[in-house]
C-alpha cells in the first residue's frame, strides 16, 4: 500500500455534507489521486436549463468559489435574472444566481450538442482548475421522487420549494433500473486504493448512487477497502433532513441505522465519539468501527479527518 498522500482514492458524495470532508481530502492528498462519484438524482430542468446540484456544490468548493456560508452557490452571487423571471411571472422557489446561470447554460448547450453530462462535468471543473476527477453517478437521468402525503414530488421541490415539510412515505430513483454508471465510475471503485462513503444522506445523497446498476455490486466486490464516513451525530443529521426522513420511513436516526444500510458493501464505519455506546451494535453488523470527530465546522477540523482517514488501516478499527 502505498502511503496516506499517495493513496488513490475514490469517493461516493452527495452535495454539501460531503463537500466538507472533500474540500479536506482535496487539501491534504495529491487532489490528481481523488475521484469523485456524485449523485445526479437531485438534478432538475427549472427554465430550460439542466441542474445539477451535487456535481455543481462539489466542483464549486474544490475550486474554492462556494459560498462557503450556505454550502452552495457562487460566493459573492447577485440574483438580478431570477428576480427578472419573477416578474415574468416564471418560479422563482429554486435560487439560481447570475453566475450559476452560466454554468447551467453551458451543461444545457453541451447536452443539446450531443455530449454526456460526464463530458460537461468534467468541461466545468476543467474550466475552474479542480485538479480531481469529478464524475455523475450516471450519464442517464435518474430523478430521485419522493412519496408523501402530499403526493409524488421531485426530491427539490420537497427539499426546497416545500422545505421538507411532506411527510415521506416512500423515495424512488426513476428510471434507475435501466440506466448505466457512468464511464469510469466502475473501474474508479476497482482501481482505488480506498473507496470512501462521504458523510452525506443514506437515502437521498448516496441511495441514489447505490441504486445504479452495478455500483453496490461494485463496492461489495472491494468491501475490504470500502470504509464510510456517517452522517448522523447524536441522532441528529450533520446537514439536511437524513434523520427526519430516516424517522417518517420507520428507520433509527441513529449511527446504528445508517450502519445497517451499508453494513453488505462496507468494512470500516466511521462514527463520532457522541455514538461510542453503538460501537458493540454495529461491529456485530460485521464492520469495524472507528471512532473519530466527525463534525466539521473550521477547515482544520476538515482536513484533520481527511489525514484521519488516509491513515487508517483495517488494524487501527475496534
Amino acid at each position: 500500500m502505498p502511503p496516506a498522500k499517495k493513496l488513490k482514492i475514490t469517493a461516493l458524495a452527495g452535495g454539501v455534507g460531503a463537500s466538507k470532508l472533500l474540500l479536506g481530502l482535496y487539501e491534504v492528498m495529491d487532489p490528481g489521486l481523488l475521484t469523485i462519484i456524485v449523485n445526479t438524482g437531485d438534478d432538475i430542468a427549472l427554465h430550460g436549463l439542466k441542474i445539477s446540484p451535487d456535481l455543481d456544490i462539489v466542483t464549486y468548493t474544490l475550486a474554492g468559489v462556494v459560498d462557503s456560508a450556505k454550502g452552495w452557490g457562487i460566493r459573492g452571487e447577485t440574483f438580478h435574472a431570477l428576480k427578472r423571471l419573477a416578474g415574468y411571472g416564471r418560479a422563482n422557489w429554486f435560487n439560481l444566481g447570475d453566475r450559476d446561470l452560466a454554468t447551467h447554460i453551458h451543461r444545457t448547450g453541451m447536452l443539446a450538442e450531443g455530449k454526456t453530462l460526464s463530458q460537461a462535468a468534467d468541461s466545468i471543473r476543467t474550466a475552474l482548475r479542480v485538479k480531481s476527477r469529478i464524475l455523475p453517478m450516471s450519464d442517464d437521468p435518474i430523478p430521485t421522487m419522493i412519496d408523501s402525503n402530499e403526493g409524488s414530488l421531485h426530491f427539490q421541490e420537497y427539499l426546497v420549494k416545500r422545505r421538507t415539510e411532506p411527510v415521506v412515505r416512500g423515495i424512488r430513483f426513476a428510471g434507475a433500473e435501466s440506466a448505466r454508471p457512468a464511464p469510469g465510475v466502475l473501474e474508479a471503485i476497482r482501481d482505488a486504493d480506498r473507496v470512501i462513503i462521504c458523510p452525506s444522506n443514506p437515502l437521498i445523497s448516496i441511495g441514489p448512487i447505490l441504486a445504479v446498476p452495478g455500483i453496490r455490486e461494485q463496492l461489495r466486490t472491494h468491501k475490504e477497502k470500502v470504509f464510510a464516513v456517517c452522517p448522523i451525530v447524536g441522532g441528529k443529521s450533520l446537514k439536511g433532513p437524513s434523520d427526519k426522513m430516516l424517522v417518517q420511513l420507520g428507520l433509527k436516526p441513529a449511527a446504528l441505522g445508517v450502519a445497517k444500510l451499508y453494513a453488505d458493501f462496507t468494512s470500516i464505519f466511521v462514527i463520532d465519539p457522541a455514538d461510542k455506546s453503538q460501537s458493540a451494535a454495529i461491529s456485530a453488523l460485521g464492520m469495524k468501527v472507528v471512532i473519530l470527530p466527525t463534525v466539521m465546522k473550521t477547515r482544520a477540523q476538515k482536513r484533520k479527518l481527511a489525514r484521519a482517514l488516509l491513515s487508517l488501516s483495517p488494524s487501527s478499527a475496534l
